[in-house]
């Protein structure tokens, strides 16, 4: 079965293993592999991945553009890569960032709210979200229920905003909240991740979960390098699914957004 992983951060080689331990040390894991590209390509396609998307994060507004220049320069080297790019609210240039992203062939936008530090309905990018709307693709982490900064119902909030923006909720749209995320996303239409999910939940729930969306809606995604491709891999096959379900979460429905 062909799969593509939705959900995965590589960094330069010299800063990978200190930014991916820095990531561990958010969440209070320790991750499970170092996170650079090689790393990548070689634990990913010894899982059976074939395609990885590349999610960057700029915790500084200072850092967008080299971290953006960089995703390019992966996804243009390896074939099997396809990537978002960043940017910060406190960018002072934001529609010129998001314009360079989408020029170089990137697929939408990243945030990571709760490690950015602002809430997703900011209206500081609604300038940012307005101009994806019809040309790009906007990816958030959602749900922590440690901070507020991603509540999904912020994401909600961005969505009822801006009713053509394609939207991905990862984490099924609230990790460590994951009934609220439900109750407030359901009958959203955004496309929902299941990364960092079947660590924290039965597979029988994550199932639930899935239906309760809709298959359709779903996207695979490791959140390499915090978990093994392999676990990550492992896990989603022994989910309580059809065939059906399994063929669109790990990669019909990846191709919606990526085609």
């Amino acid at each position: 079965m062909r799969i593509i992983d939705f959900h995965a951060h590589i960094y330069p080689d010299k800063i990978a293993e200190k930014a991916t331990n820095a990531t561990g040390d958010f969440y209070g894991i320790t991750p499970a592999c170092i996170g650079t590209s090689e790393e990548l390509l070689r634990e990913g396609k010894g899982a059976g991945i074939n395609e990885f998307v590349l999610l960057p994060v700029a915790t500084k507004p200072e850092q967008a553009r080299s971290i953006n220049t960089f995703i390019r320069g992966e996804v243009n080297a390896h074939a099997e890569f396809h990537g978002f790019g960043t940017l910060h609210p406190d960018c002072e240039r934001k529609l010129e960032e998001a314009e360079f992203i989408l020029q170089s062939g990137l697929l939408g936008v990243k945030l990571h709210p709760d490690t950015q530090g602002f809430n997703t309905d900011d209206k500081r990018l609604f300038e940012v979200y307005d101009y994806l709307q019809g040309r790009g693709t906007l990816i958030v982490h959602c749900g922590d229920k440690r901070f507020d900064f991603s509540h999904p119902r912020r994401l909600k909030n961005v969505m009822d905003n801006f009713p053509k923006l394609q939207v991905i909720a990862a984490h099924l749209g609230g990790w460590s909240q994951f009934d609220e995320a439900f109750a407030l996303l359901k009958n959203s239409g955004c496309f929902l991740d299941i990364s960092s999910c079947t660590m924290f939940l039965p597979p029988e729930r994550v199932a639930q979960y899935i239906r309760g969306y809709g298959a359709d809606r779903i996207l695979f995604g490791t959140d390499f390098p915090l978990w093994s491709p392999e676990t990550e891999v492992n896990a989603f096959k022994n989910l309580p699914l059809t065939s059906e379900e399994f063929e669109k979460i790990a990669y019909k429905n990846a191709l919606r957004v990526i085609d």
